[in-house]
């Protein structure tokens, strides 16, 4: 009877085709689809987005420190969808790469030629046991999800003391830097209504020291010691017990795994920083590596077992740090290697595996940091590393500006030629021939 009913609905949705295929209508997505919508004649390249709103997300923790404001963050998706290409306002539920083929939620099928997954990690608070219940509870916020990140400024407008626990999870985690950035613009915030004594600020990270990049230790170690907030490194959220207001640790030994050991901590805030995954989708299909997400060759970007697939932005298993930045970098090679293949020809751009995270230290102070999996990869001559006020503003004003009229209309490619110049003008300033 299964079978039979699969049969209609199949016939109630006749296949549609596409040359591209854009699975997710993200970042990554949106900037892919727009590059190749003015390559590909009109009706050729495909969305396939759920959402009706696109959210700018490095903006929400300027949102969660009462510093932007949700609006601001939001377009409509249907006014960012590039001209030429064809939205499909639905879910990807199966990939059935053999057959070039997804499946919609519903039944659809639609084939393409090539394809982009750009689908994005999930947030997964269902991982922290009693952490969904406990985001509609006084006290719990996230400035992870647009649906708590308005929250999170109300209760720090509401502190009046206690412990404010800022967290970071044993696993995957977009924007790394988040956590520590809320919890750097809650201490300014507290200190100007006069309650910062009351507070007890608690960083709780897994890693074991307090940001992953180790140019930046030392400057975020400063800041934090100069806020006097407790860093606990080796710790990791996994249950909220609402009716106690505790939040239970476990405690990782110094190679990350975890122990029987755990610890509790009363909390008057506490904000999560969630894991997260791939899509269940993307899990579960023949793309995914054992972490479940999309295995692909981390230099070209192409999946390592089916050539006319490629990936871009967060669901990849590139070790560069999840991040809006990264995805500039990655358009300018998907956009080198994914005209290859549609010529015939191997694909050999290499994704230098930039990222940035521009760290919020207080209300206008940022340390932009740029890094890849090597070190830092900076682009200004200037230091980086010391939090400053012209780094705010590119944070505040320049970086959406460039996110929504660059980045997802495909134009944005990254810092790399703007690096390379100022690298040129500051060795010859260092030379004395300018």
């Amino acid at each position: 009877m299964k079978k039979v009913t699969n049969q209609l609905v199949k016939q109630q949705f006749p296949a549609k085709h596409f040359k591209l295929l854009v699975v997710g209508g993200g970042a990554g997505g949106l900037g892919a689809a727009s590059k190749f919508a003015r390559k590909l004649p009109r009706g050729s390249v495909g969305i396939i987005e759920p959402h009706e709103d696109h959210y700018y997300q490095p903006g929400f923790t300027l949102v969660g420190g009462g510093l932007m404001s949700l609006k601001e963050t939001t377009r409509k998706q249907e006014k960012l969808i590039p001209s030429g290409a064809k939205w499909i306002r639905n879910e990807v539920v199966l990939f059935t790469p053999t057959q070039n083929m997804v499946t919609l939620d519903g039944g659809e099928d639609i084939s393409y030629d090539y394809m982009v997954v750009a689908m994005g990690a999930h947030l997964r608070f269902d991982k922290i046991k009693g952490a969904l219940e406990a985001l509609e509870t006084p006290g719990v916020c996230s400035n992870y999800s647009p649906f708590h990140v308005e929250k999170h400024y109300r209760e720090v407008m509401n502190f009046q003391g206690g412990n404010a626990i800022y967290t970071y999870p044993n696993g995957p985690i977009k924007c790394a830097g988040a956590p520590q950035k809320a919890c750097y613009i809650t201490d300014s915030i507290l200190r100007q209504r006069g309650v910062r004594e009351n507070a007890h600020m608690i960083y709780a990270t897994s890693l074991d020291k307090i940001f992953g990049v180790e140019n930046y230790v030392k400057p975020l170690e400063k800041v934090a010691q100069e806020k006097d907030i407790d860093v606990r490194t080796r710790r990791n959220l996994i249950e909220i017990d609402t009716s106690k207001n505790s939040a239970t640790f476990q405690l990782l030994d110094e190679d990350g795994a975890a122990t029987e050991e755990t610890e509790k901590i009363e909390y008057s805030l506490l904000h999560i920083g969630p894991p997260c995954s791939a899509p269940k989708a993307l899990r579960k299909s023949p793309f995914a590596d054992k972490s479940g997400f999309m295995d692909v060759d981390d230099g070209t970007l192409q999946s390592n077992r089916f050539p006319n697939v490629f990936g871009v932005g967060d669901c990849m298993n590139t070790p560069n740090a999840k991040t809006a930045a990264s995805v500039s970098s990655h358009l300018k090679t998907l956009d080198r290697n994914l005209t290859l293949a549609m010529l015939g020809r191997k694909p050999y751009f290499k994704y230098d595996g930039y990222a940035s995270c521009p760290l919020v230290v207080s209300k206008n102070r940022v340390i932009l940091a740029e890094f890849n999996s090597n070190g830092p990869l900076e682009t200004t001559p200037l230091n980086q590393k010391k939090p400053a006020y012209w780094a705010f503003l590119m944070k505040k004003h320049l970086m959406p500006a460039l996110y929504w009229n660059g980045l997802i209309r495909g134009y944005w490619n990254g810092p790399a030629t703007i690096r390379k110049f100022s690298r040129l003008v500051d060795s010859k300033n260092r030379k004395g021939i300018l």
